[in-house]
């Protein structure tokens, strides 16, 4: 699969915001806490901070990557595109921008847990799930560039 890389723009608020709930919709231990509008006005936010990089295949937008500094917020990717390298292409190209990342990934997604030790991420600490909304348990991972 053909994936281009860019920065997010205004426009691509719909796409952003209906992958995320796509996640949602179909992940049985997640929580819907918002309206699909309200995805994607927060997608929006992100864009509007400059957060959002998108890969682009034949279909249009397929997944999102958004990051501040060295905190990754979110990696989704939609599901006509996973297992494809989209999620892949988008966080090497984090990381070629990166000298360290971290991100928070819930304790039940285990195939995110899977895909980010495959990307060289290590467990940092787990918590309760007290800390986020969803109150769901989860891990913090970390990635750090190796010295040359």
């Amino acid at each position: 699969m053909s994936v281009v890389l860019r920065a997010a723009g205004a426009l691509d608020a719909g796409a952003v915001g209906g992958i995320l709930s796509e996640f949602i919709d179909e992940t049985a231990w997640m929580p819907r806490l918002h309206s699909r509008a309200q995805d994607i006005s927060f997608a929006g936010d992100m864009i509007a901070r400059g957060w959002v990089q998108v890969a682009i295949t034949r279909s249009g937008v397929a997944g999102f990557l958004a990051r501040d500094q060295a905190e990754v917020h979110a990696l989704y990717v939609a599901r006509a595109a996973r297992r494809c390298g989209v999620g892949a292409a988008l966080l090497t190209a984090a990381q070629a921008h990166a000298r360290m990342l971290r991100l928070w990934t819930f304790q039940a997604n285990v195939g995110a847990q899977a895909f980010y030790a495959a990307h060289g991420f290590r467990e940092v600490q787990r918590s309760d799930g007290s800390r986020n909304d969803e109150g769901l348990p989860d891990i913090e991972l970390t990635w750090e560039r190796e010295a040359a």
